[in-house]
């Protein structure tokens, strides 16, 4: 079982900074949220500008962010509770494990990958984090129907990206419109100040 949540209208950083009692052990959204409600994960929020608006945009949502740098979690944590913000939490440990250990099946509603690193090197390549594993932990955490919103820079990390999701089973590829009320990662702000093309597809749990 997670720590108990703390009953004080606002919360500190360290109650933002989510550590699960157990790392072999899948959670209970209920037990380290507040309130119910639908719940959308952001694997690799950097230093938080997308996640920390679109918790503070949308209150009745639950938000989880996941981050491997230890000074950027700490960042959005201090970040989130200067805010106000008592529907995020981050964590600070691997995507691929989240999605496959921690994160409870068919609970979320939806999931982004935004910017990951590219690995361009093709003897790096494996250490990117769309592979057909990562695909297949992320679905089974989705509600049906839940969406998993992909997006970079990279062009040919967006052709690898649309060849791991042909080899994959249980989705439905979609386009994913530009939506103009959503907020903008800090790299996705800087890229298209620069004019660089933004490339992105949606996947749904059949």
């Amino acid at each position: 079982m997670s720590a108990p949540i703390t009953t004080s209208s606002t919360l500190s950083p360290d109650d933002i900074h989510w550590i699960p009692a157990s790392i072999v052990e899948r959670v209970n959204f209920e037990n380290i949220f507040r309130s119910r409600g639908p719940v959308t994960v952001d694997y690799g929020c950097g230093e938080g500008a997308f996640v920390l608006s679109m918790a503070k945009r949308y209150p009745a949502h639950n938000f989880l962010a996941t981050e491997r740098l230890a000074l950027r979690v700490e960042k959005v944590c201090k970040a989130a509770s200067r805010m106000g913000l008592t529907n995020l939490r981050v964590l600070r440990l691997e995507n691929l494990y989240v999605a496959r250990f921690i994160l409870p099946l068919a609970a979320v509603s939806t999931s982004y990958v935004s910017f990951p690193d590219p690995w361009p090197k093709r003897a790096h390549q494996s250490r990117r984090l769309v592979q057909p594993e990562f695909l297949s932990a992320v679905r089974e955490t989705l509600l049906p129907g839940g969406e998993l919103r992909l997006k970079t820079d990279d062009l040919p990390y967006f052709r690898w990206m649309e060849k791991v999701i042909a080899e994959s089973e249980g989705w439905e590829q979609t386009s994913w419109p530009e939506l103009p009320e959503l907020p903008l990662t800090n790299f996705e702000a800087r890229f298209i100040a620069q004019g660089l093309p933004i490339h992105r597809t949606m996947l749904v749990r059949r």
